[in-house]
Parts: C-alpha cells; structure tokens; sequence
C-alpha cells in the first residue's frame, strides 16, 4: 500500500489536542511512567534488534520484515508518550500500550519498509554520514554542563580559589515548551506557530533516528518541515 503523501520515507503525524487541559501537564510526567519504563526495556530490545539488521542487511542488504515492524513500532511508541508527556504536549489523551498504528490517535509514526538497503553504507551512516544530524538535533534536545575550577595560590597565601566557572546549556526544546506552558496556563491555548514549530523539530528528531537506526538509506533532509502533517512534497 502507497503513502498518501509519497515523500520522505519516515512520517510523523501530531495533531494538536483543541481543548487542552491547563494544569493536566504538571502531572503528565508522573502518569508516563508505566509508559518509561515499558519503553526501558523495549529500547533494550530495540539496540540488540538493530545490531542483528545491521549483520543482516550487510550480508543479505535486505532488514528481516519482522524486526523492521518491530523496531518501527518502538519508535511510533516512543513519539506517542513524548508527545503526551514530554517533548510535545500535544495531547491529553492517554497514549496505548501498543506497537501498532492507530489512527484514533492524536500522534503517529510509520516508516516505509525498504525492499532493498545499501550493504556498504550500513558500515558508515550510523555514525559518519549522521554526524551533521547528530549535532543539529543536538542543539534541540541535548543538556550540557561545562565548568573551571582554580586552585588555591599557596604563594600567594591568601587561601582562596583565584578562579572558577560554570555554564550549563538548558535544551532549546525545554525553553520552547515552557513558553508554550505559560501561554496554554493562562490563556488556554497552546501558540500555533510554536506548536508547529515543536512537532517539527520531533519530526526532524525521529527522521535521523530511524536513519541511524538502519531503516531507510534516504539521507534525512536539512529541512525543518513543521505542522502537524507531513508537508505535501518533501
């Protein structure tokens, strides 16, 4: 069966919920913690399924069908409780406990099956052709911490500690989702240029994960394809 919108081969649907709760949030981390740590050991089986892709698609350049639905329903599950939970907050409706596409439900994700992988380019684009990716995502989802210390100058004998800094980088998606908080807490909208924003920067999230996870030799694009649907041509 065709996609209806024939474009990059990973799709991420998040339709924004129009009657969101103002206060629901400030507990929807507690009530996803089932959902955490089901997704704990799924991910654990997620890592050992794409290691056998891996020798499987450099011998055979094929991903074994039953795998590829199952590591596709891991990611479908992850961007499900994320979207509820965490880094969309898109919806109140409680995510399923399921691998399977559901079109009842506010988010999803598909990834088209490959019929045929690239044997040599499962050796680099995990790592090598995903560094790009990697670093942009980065900028979006990931917490550093940097810091200096001095020591004390014993010469100098005045004891104390001539220098020390600290900085720590907050992720760009936190300080998006937190303006959209303030806005839906007291206005009881969630802003729709930032929520379109918010899913755009998942989508972009999830295409390079399924990249670097083996399931589709299409390089992700340098594009941020915002909204709740995929764009008509991409």
């Amino acid at each position: 069966m065709q996609p209806d919108n024939p474009g990059y081969p990973v799709r991420i649907r998040g339709d924004l919920d129009p009657a969101l709760s103002r206060w629901l949030w400030l507990v929807k981390w507690i009530l996803a913690i089932p959902h955490v740590i089901v997704l704990f050991f799924l991910h654990i089986a997620y890592a050992v399924v794409t290691v056998i892709a891996f020798f499987a698609i450099l011998f055979t350049g094929k991903y074994p069908r039953a795998l590829f639905d199952f590591s596709v329903g891991v990611l479908r599950w992850t961007w499900r409780v994320s979207f509820y939970a965490y880094s969309a907050l898109g919806t109140d409706k409680y995510p399923p406990f399921s691998l399977a596409a559901s079109a009842d439900y506010p988010a999803d994700l598909e990834v088209d099956y490959p019929e045929r992988l690239h044997r040599g380019l499962v050796l680099v684009k995990w790592w090598l052709l995903a560094i790009p990716h990697y670093l942009i995502v980065g900028v979006f989802f990931s917490t550093g911490m940097a810091w200096a210390t001095g020591r004390m100058n014993e010469e100098a004998g005045d004891g104390e500690w001539h220098y020390w800094m600290s900085a720590y980088s907050f992720p760009l998606i936190a300080a998006l989702l937190v303006v959209a908080l303030i806005a839906l807490l007291f206005t009881g909208r969630y802003l729709p240029g930032l929520y379109d924003f918010v899913v755009g920067v998942n989508r972009w999230r999830f295409r390079v994960r399924a990249y670097a996870s083996l399931m589709t030799d299409a390089y992700p694009p340098f594009r941020l394809d915002q909204g709740a649907r995929e764009p008509e041509n991409t």
